[in-house]
């Protein structure tokens, strides 16, 4: 795989044909909405398959698959155009697999009114789908907000588990202090809470549980350690699967990444794994900076390493960017948030070309707009394929359980080719 910088003057046709790859397959690995339309600076993945298959009049899925023993979620990731399809076509090329280095499990996180044509396009990169749907209310008790049946029932037809994703979180990213602290501090609403999920995760099918922990700190740690052995101890006589998401927190004193000193290996003992990931919503309040810095990961996973055996942590990757108007103000300003693809359309529209922090490993750019009649200057900071990339061998290098993709509600490409490349998805069921 190589990841190209798009340059002044390049278009499809010239980096196809610089590469020796078909246009279509461009297209296809990159999820290009507007192939015509590159920004300067953009990232175009070449993949190159090891095994490619030309379609025979009659060929199946199936057949094709059985032909090279894989499965048919593999054919589905490498050839995610198949996803809209209900036929093949003779003489279309397939790709079967790529030189993959390492097998991983990718977990995704989603609301139940994700998209149909995004959720079956995005599923067979999964192991595990977390589904939002569920908050615990300062009593122990949990609210519901969408029926979830269909997306479990088709994260199953995918051989994806569903996991019930629970959260003192209200759907738009609010996080409620005072109900974490009243569950955390009574046995009577923690047995109620866990009475209610298991009952709730039997009645709907879920397979497993993951739980949203927001405000884990060195003071309040024991309180979590003891509610995550409660549960461990009943999922584990219910035979359910037990995940725990930290939103971790970090800062940066004297030039140095420090975090909450919490006692993880406590809480592995107790989960099948720990997802660490930032939540990044709608909008963002702090200052103009990297959306995923390669560093600060580096650093988490340098102080939770000793701790947590590597196969029991997972590493979030965010798919979103952000724009700010220039200057900052702190408690007035924010960023609004945008999908990958029309941070692309923004660059390509302002004629502008993208920029690259190395040390973050993330792509940014500048601009110029008017706001109320006067001119004013924007940054916006997003993910592209470097990103990505850096990620994975992050992943690959520590020998670490996988991913988890906050979230899967709009589909990034990229993010899923450079993932096939390097890695099979393990699939459980």
């Amino acid at each position: 795989m190589e990841i190209y910088v798009v340059q002044q003057g390049d278009n499809i046709y010239t980096i196809a044909e610089r590469f020796g790859i078909t246009v279509d397959k461009i297209i296809q690995d990159n999820g290009l909405l507007y192939p015509s339309n590159l920004a300067i600076g953009q990232t175009i993945i070449i993949a190159y398959p090891e095994q490619s298959y030309i379609v025979q009049q009659g060929d199946t899925l199936q057949g094709i698959a059985d032909l090279y023993s894989v499965t048919v979620m593999q054919l589905l990731r490498n050839n995610p155009y198949l996803a809209d399809r209900q036929y093949l076509y003779p003489g279309e090329t397939l790709t079967i697999s790529y030189n993959t280095v390492a097998s991983i499990t990718t977990n995704g996180f989603a609301y139940p009114y994700i998209r149909q044509e995004t959720l079956i396009r995005t599923l067979p990169n999964l192991t595990y789908l977390s589904i939002f749907n569920y908050t615990t209310t300062e009593e122990g008790e949990i609210l519901t907000y969408y029926d979830d049946s269909e997306i479990i029932q088709t994260s199953k037809d995918y051989s994806v588990i569903p996991l019930l994703m629970l959260s003192t979180l209200t759907p738009q990213g609010v996080p409620d202090i005072e109900t974490a602290y009243n569950v955390l501090l009574n046995d009577e609403y923690q047995d109620r809470n866990i009475n209610e999920f298991v009952e709730i995760m039997r009645r709907q099918g879920y397979l497993g549980l993951n739980l949203v922990f927001d405000f884990l700190n060195e003071s309040n740690q024991s309180l979590y350690q003891n509610l995550v052995q409660k549960i461990w101890n009943r999922l584990q006589q219910e035979g359910f699967l037990f995940f725990i998401t930290i939103n971790y927190r970090m800062q940066v004193v004297d030039s140095r990444i420090e975090f909450e000193q919490i006692d993880y290996n406590s809480l592995s003992n107790y989960v099948d794994g720990i997802i660490y990931l930032r939540f990044e919503w709608g909008t963002n309040y702090e200052p103009p900076a990297p959306v995923s810095d390669i560093n600060n990961i580096r650093a988490l996973i340098d102080y939770v390493g000793p701790q947590v055996p590597p196969d029991k942590i997972i590493i979030g990757k965010p798919t979103i960017g952000y724009d700010w108007q220039l200057p900052y103000r702190p408690n007035e300003s924010y960023a609004a948030s945008l999908t990958i693809n029309s941070v692309l359309e923004l660059a390509y529209e302002v004629g502008v070309a993208i920029q690259f922090d190395e040390e973050s490993q993330t792509p940014y750019f500048y601009y110029n707009d008017f706001f109320i009649g006067y001119p004013s200057q924007h940054i916006v900071w997003f993910v592209d394929a470097r990103s990505i990339d850096v990620l994975d061998r992050v992943i690959l290098n520590y020998g670490l359980r996988g991913s988890g993709v906050w979230n899967i509600m709009i589909y990034y490409q990229q993010l899923w080719t450079i993932t096939n490349v390097y890695f099979d998805i393990i699939k459980l069921i």
